[in-house]
């Protein structure tokens, strides 16, 4: 058996056969580490899979935590970080990137570097304080991630706190949600993903904001509420199921309007399962997809 390499293309030769081999398509998480297996690093590595997409990793972080809260963390060195993002970038060739808890300014400063290298969709998950209250973001480092990555980014995906932070606004009504766009719309960003699963009642609505040349646009969403505490990690979930759908090649919208399905069918298969002793985490592999493969073109 003979094996040639010729333009990135992979050909397996025997005398008499040749297999023209397909890809995977690959999506990179940049995130932390949870101990649980709920959220970050975990959380994105289980939706990829359950969506049929092939995930790599660059871990920026690592915390000990569980169902209750964050113990402790600890930062990845940021040229790790940055060697990990190359080093996929340039050999598996991901088809999109999600960005979750970066921990502080330098990291956020090695991934903006490396990113600045590719043009690629980012979807950026400005992972600030944690459910229980535990900070994950640096104040410097929020700055840093407003000036470098929101321009980067095809869509940010803060829910309602992080959104409060990072305008430094209340947004309570719809027009304070506009106003507090409009502010990440002047640090660069397309395209703003408001979460509402912290509102209270028997709806959810996620809101769409677009920076468009004749305005601002906005698309509601909106599901059901589900009765449960295993809500750990959905933020991650959400914005992974997002990368994923844009790998397979969904427009924006629709890879928003699948993802949202996908972490409500999620919490809902996971509503009623008991582990821990605090908020649990969603049903990732409740209908798990074959891995997708597509023919190199």
């Amino acid at each position: 058996m003979i094996l040639d390499v010729l333009n990135n293309e992979v050909e397996f030769r025997t005398p008499n056969h040749k297999i023209n081999y397909k890809e995977y398509r690959v999506a990179l998480s940049i995130a932390g580490s949870d101990s649980s297996g709920g959220a970050g690093i975990q959380a994105d590595i289980k939706t990829f899979a359950a969506l049929g997409v092939y995930g790599a990793t660059a871990i920026t972080a690592i915390t000990a935590q569980n169902t209750l809260g964050v113990h402790s963390q600890f930062s990845i060195a940021p040229h790790m970080v940055y060697d990990q993002i190359i080093a996929v970038m340039d050999d598996l060739s991901p088809s999109v990137i999600k960005i979750g808890m970066l921990s502080n300014a330098e990291i956020v400063v090695a991934v903006a570097e490396a990113l600045s290298q590719y043009s690629i969709p980012i979807i950026l998950d400005p992972v600030i304080v944690s459910t229980s209250g535990h900070r994950l973001l640096s104040a410097e480092a929020e700055k840093i991630l407003k000036q470098r990555l929101l321009p980067m980014s095809t869509l940010v995906t803060p829910n309602i706190p992080e959104m409060e932070t990072l305008s430094n606004m209340s947004v309570s009504t719809f027009e304070e949600k506009r106003h507090a766009a409009e502010h990440l719309f002047s640090y660069g960003a397309k395209s703003i993903l408001l979460k509402g699963g912290h509102e209270v009642g028997n709806t959810k609505s996620d809101i769409l904001f677009t920076n468009t040349p004749t305005g601002m646009q906005s698309n509601i969403f909106t599901s059901d509420t589900i009765s449960t505490r295993n809500t750990h990690g959905t933020g991650c979930t959400l914005s992974s199921a997002i990368a994923a759908y844009v790998a397979r090649g969904y427009e924006l919208e629709d890879a928003i309007s699948h993802a949202r399905e996908f972490v409500t069918e999620a919490i809902r298969h996971g509503s009623d399962i008991a582990i821990g002793h605090g908020f649990g985490p969603v049903n990732h592999g409740f209908n798990p997809q074959k891995m997708l493969t597509y023919e190199i073109e």
